[in-house]
């Protein structure tokens, strides 16, 4: 990440997430044209006209000004309430098919890696075991169906792939079209 771009402890590559790209846009919440805009959800019932700067995002000024959230805390079961605003209104959230959820460990939210298929689930048989087992429990109890499921990610779903910040542990969820 450049090294003139905040730092996201829960999302640490918004550049290679894509929810930051390189751009001459003005932020509508600092009216400044910074080089650098959020391209992934704001949730506000507010109209915003524009997308936000990562330094707005990174000092809670965007969520504060425009009544908004950048996730939804949704599945940040367990957390403290700092986390959860950490997460919620001071940290970039990412592109999805589904609505993005955040995923929790060791009592604290997970730092979003990215969207992966088969190949970099299979580099972390962590997340994978993890997501093997979530599908078994949300009733994929046929097993080869799931294994072709997970084999054919990366073609109509993907994994959003996770690395606990306590204790290096990686999760994931999948996310299909």
């Amino acid at each position: 990440m450049s090294a003139d771009l905040p730092f996201f402890r829960y999302h640490p590559d918004p550049l290679t997430s894509g929810s930051i790209r390189a751009a001459a846009e003005t932020c509508p919440c600092c009216k400044r044209d910074r080089g650098w805009i959020y391209t992934a959800t704001f949730y506000s019932a507010q109209d915003v006209s524009g997308r936000f700067c990562p330094w707005c995002i990174a000092d809670g000024s965007a969520a504060e000004r425009f009544a908004g959230e950048f996730t939804d805390s949704c599945g940040l079961d367990g957390v403290s309430k700092d986390v959860l605003h950490e997460v919620t209104r001071r940290t970039p959230g990412f592109h999805a098919w589904q609505d993005p959820r955040w995923l929790v460990h060791c009592q604290d939210a997970a730092a979003f890696v990215g969207e992966v298929g088969y190949a970099g689930l299979a580099a972390h048989p962590d997340a994978l075991d993890q997501l093997r087992t979530d599908m078994r429990l949300d009733g994929w109890h046929d097993e080869s169906r799931l294994e072709r499921f997970l084999t054919s990610m990366a073609e109509d779903s993907t994994a959003m792939l996770f690395r606990c910040t306590v204790c290096g542990t990686h999760l994931a969820y999948a996310d299909a079209s």
